[in-house]
């Protein structure tokens, strides 16, 4: 994963400089907003690799589920990033059309298939990675990249054949709607696993059905599922049991952690064992009196800090 996004940090440089040269050669708005676009690129290449490195590092005691959130960091400010350049794009395109400049199609073009080839080969050499969200982000970047640079090849062509100069800025327009509308997706991705969400691809309903069809369990309270990274989730919850010998429990939790890890592939728990309920809101263990707070760390003695 390294190697590829090391290879792509380097096209991709290389093509930021040819576009924008470019670019301005051929007065083509759509030209330079590729720039800025692979621009973008280029730091979420940067931002992906940094946090690659970062997620392979151990788990410290400073931090204890280690560096896995870096990932989801990284795709967070590279898809932001992204919404903020869509919307200068559209606006220098919208004053463009209230004033066309003439361009050079030909050039465009020729540019622009350089970029197709580019971008399309770093966005395949990703695709294979693409379960990390932080991959992910880059990935789609670099198709929204490869689908951009071919509307402007077709963009160039319909200006050389028709000489309709409102047709770059056009493109323009279409190519931030197709940044947008990627990168809302990422940002929407990202903050649910950064407030600790549950993960899109689980219901909560289920996982506690699956939970409490285990034999002994009575009940299942105060549960929680959220994502560390991209591709590892975490679980806490109360569950209550029968009255017996702590030794005896253990078959329970075993079976617990063997529904969670081959149904929802959930493999990191903490599962309180009680043997009578306790008062909940909204299926969660309520929250003790605020003047009490400072006495209990957790009703039950337990607490749910990470």
């Amino acid at each position: 994963m390294q190697r590829v996004l090391q290879f792509s940090m380097v096209l991709t440089l290389a093509y930021v400089g040819a576009t924008f040269f470019f670019g301005l050669r051929a007065h083509s708005l759509a030209l330079i907003s590729e720039a800025g676009h692979n621009v973008s690129d280029l730091l979420a290449i940067v931002l992906s690799f940094v946090a690659v490195y970062f997620q392979s590092r151990p788990a410290t005691e400073q931090k204890t589920f280690g560096y896995q959130r870096a990932g989801v960091l990284a795709a967070f400010v590279n898809a932001s990033t992204l919404v903020v350049l869509s919307v200068w794009i559209a606006i220098e395109a919208i004053e463009r059309l209230s004033a066309p400049v003439a361009v050079q199609p030909k050039l465009m073009m020729i540019v622009a298939l350089a970029g197709v080839v580019m971008n399309g080969t770093i966005a395949t050499l990703l695709w294979r990675f693409s379960g990390d969200v932080n991959i992910r982000s880059t990935f789609l970047h670099m198709l929204g990249d490869t689908l951009s640079t071919a509307a402007v090849i077709v963009g160039g062509a319909a200006i050389l054949f028709t000489g309709l100069t409102w047709i770059d800025p056009a493109l323009s327009i279409i190519i931030a709607g197709m940044i947008l509308w990627s990168s809302i997706g990422i940002v929407r991705e990202t903050l649910n696993i950064l407030l600790e969400g549950t993960p899109r691809n689980l219901q909560l309903g289920e996982v506690r059905e699956a939970m409490a069809a285990v034999d002994g369990v009575l009940n299942v309270h105060d549960l929680h599922v959220w994502s560390l990274g991209s591709k590892s989730h975490a679980l806490a919850s109360h569950v209550t049991i029968a009255e017996m010998p702590m030794s005896e429990c253990g078959n329970i939790l075993t079976c617990i952690n063997s529904a969670l890890r081959e149904r929802f592939h959930i493999t990191h728990t903490t599962i309180q064992f009680e043997t009578t309920g306790c008062e909940t809101t909204h299926g969660c263990a309520a929250p003790p009196e605020l003047e009490t707070v400072g006495a209990h760390d957790h009703h039950h003695g337990h607490s749910h800090s990470h």
